[in-house]
Formats: C-alpha cells, structure tokens, sequence
C-alpha cells in the first residue's frame, strides 16, 4: 500500500526555521518525482518546491526561493524540505506528493500525503 508520511511540522516564530521530512514506502521511491505543496487556509493548494526522481534537477515557488531547500535521500525514501527565515505568511498545511509520467498512456499518476501544519507566529 502507498503510503507518504510527512512530519515536522509546528509552531515556530518569524525568522525561524523548520525541517519537514516525508517518508515514502509501497513504491519504487526513485522512480518517482517528489515535492511538496502547501494550502493555507481560505487558499487554493499551491506547489512550493519540487525534485527530480534522482535528484539532478529542483525549481521553487518564487515566493520561496533562497529560503527553502529541498532534498531527497533515495536509500532512506525520504524528501526533505528544509524550511529558513519562515514567514507569517508561509503558515499553511504542507502535503508531500510523488508523481510519475506514463508517456505512452499520457497519464501522470500522484500520491498525497495526508499533510502536517506550519504555523508561523509571533
């Protein structure tokens, strides 16, 4: 059975820092692109930052770039997302997804996690 399981998350202040951790299992974890999504509260789900299946490529939100890093240990099936000089505005729900493209049958198939709350406030 497929199963992401994100953890990490809390309180933390403005200017703060955090380090959520996903771990997969019941899929071949290095075949698959993972990242991480966020949904605060009265918002649309938005993705914050993404790594390729062996790691060679990442992009990020531009609300996000130079603060958060994102990383994924293939051996642990596990992504990171190491979160620095958190805002208010960052406080929302963080989701781990997988995705895989299947060319010839032109389908993307995503996992979710079941999400982890970062509240930043003073």
């Amino acid at each position: 059975q497929v199963e992401l399981v994100e953890s990490g998350g809390g309180l933390v202040q403005p200017g703060g820092s955090l380090r959520l951790s996903c771990a997969a299992s019941g899929f071949t974890f290095s075949t698959y692109d993972m990242s991480w999504h966020r949904q605060a509260p009265g918002k649309e789900r938005e993705l914050v930052a993404g790594i390729t299946n062996v790691g060679a490529n990442t992009n990020y939100a531009d609300s996000v770039k130079g603060r958060f890093t994102i990383s994924r240990d293939n051996a642990k099936n596990t992504v990171y997302l190491q979160m620095n000089n958190l805002k208010p505005e960052d406080t929302a729900v963080y989701y781990c997804n997988a995705a895989r493209v299947f060319a010839i049958a032109r389908t993307r198939v995503n996992y979710w996690g079941k999400g982890t709350l970062v509240t930043v406030s003073s």
